[in-house]
């Protein structure tokens, strides 16, 4: 049974630079897949998005390549992009020909007008009757359960895998905010250029994704062990195998780290002094994945001097701040002030095919 509102039931996307996670108010989270796309080289044509061509990553013949649509937080490749979010949305929302839902979506905090108005093309060619676009920090803060409507200021710090957002938020509104390219993929980068200079060996981005998951730590405290690493040897280029430990993690990425804290003090400095005195007692809130990295919230309060708490399903805070803004008609509407949408009557509403 669909939930119908207004002649159209909503559809909430969290479109991600490494995942994208679809919604829906009678089923939940649909769709929790990578955002890439797998397809013909010669003819562009899709062979398959999502987890699928994520598998293919590194392993095509000539004919066929993989690409990531989304850089940084936002669309690189429109087409890619609205062929891809027309598949998860067919998949995650049952659509068929002629459906049109309307669309919940979030985009990073600062974004260019261009930048925006890309994401609304991009789904409304994939089929939504309307879109609605919502500032990225504001629904992390609403699915980590923080008090966004209250007068006492909260702060949240969100990292996905292209961009983090930083925001304090009061009054149902963002305050001050920044959004930086320092994110899950950086790590990933000084994870592989570590390696690369300190072993000779050259892994790729999967690899350096799953030592991060598995025994990255950004604190001494949560030093997990070692892992058992292969790549190719950068000078003869045959298999090279090695063990790599959390501490040397740690070094790889304590630079990036470095980074995501001035990021925070320089938030905290443009924040109103009222707003500071509130977030010294409620702290900050860590959500998206980059919250998962072992020992983040011990480092970031030993450098602030905050209490420093990891969200609940940090990683789904996001897609579970649009779910509550789908559930909660009332929610939605004392935040409408903070949404910029595309009316239905100035949009085009192309068929999913």
């Amino acid at each position: 049974m669909r939930v119908r509102m207004n002649g159209s039931w909503y559809v909430g996307v969290d479109l991600g630079t490494a995942n994208t996670l679809v919604y829906t108010r009678d089923k939940g989270i649909t769709v929790n897949e990578p955002s890439v796309v797998a397809y013909e080289k010669s003819t562009s044509e899709i062979i398959c998005v999502g987890t699928a061509a994520e598998r293919m990553i590194g392993k095509t013949p000539a004919g066929i390549g993989t690409v990531y649509p989304l850089r940084g937080g936002v669309i690189a490749d429109f087409e890619f992009c609205a062929e891809m979010l027309c598949e998860f949305l067919k998949k995650g929302a049952g659509l068929f020909p002629g459906v049109r839902p309307r669309v919940i979506i979030c985009v990073p905090y600062g974004i260019s007008e261009i930048e925006r108005r890309a994401v609304l093309d991009s789904a409304t060619d994939a089929g939504a009757r309307s879109v609605y676009v919502f500032d990225e920090p504001l629904c992390a803060a609403i699915g980590a359960g923080l008090p966004v409507l209250g007068s006492k200021g909260c702060m949240v710090v969100d990292i996905g895998a292209g961009t983090t957002e930083i925001a304090v938020i009061s009054h149902g509104g963002i305050v001050t905010s920044d959004s930086f390219k320092i994110a899950g993929n950086t790590l990933d980068n000084a994870i592989i250029s570590y390696i690369k200079q300190e072993f000779n060996v050259l892994i790729g981005e999967a690899s350096a994704r799953d030592i991060k998951e598995k025994i990255g730590s950004a604190h001494t405290g949560s030093d997990i062990g070692a892992i058992e690493v292969k790549g190719r040897n950068m000078r003869d280029g045959k298999a090279a195998e090695f063990v790599l430990y959390s501490a040397e993690v740690r070094e790889a990425i304590t630079e990036s780290l470095d980074s995501l804290f001035e990021a925070v003090r320089s938030v905290l400095d443009s924040t109103p002094p009222e707003l500071c005195a509130d977030i010294y007692d409620s702290g900050i809130m860590l959500t998206g994945g980059g919250a998962l990295l072992g020992g983040l919230d011990v480092y970031l309060h030993e450098r602030t001097k905050l209490p420093v708490m990891v969200a609940e399903r940090a990683s789904e805070c996001v897609i579970g701040g649009i779910g509550k803004l789908i559930r909660d008609g009332a929610l939605r509407e004392k935040i409408e002030k903070m949404v910029i949408h595309a009316s239905d009557d100035a949009m085009q509403f192309p068929k999913i095919q």
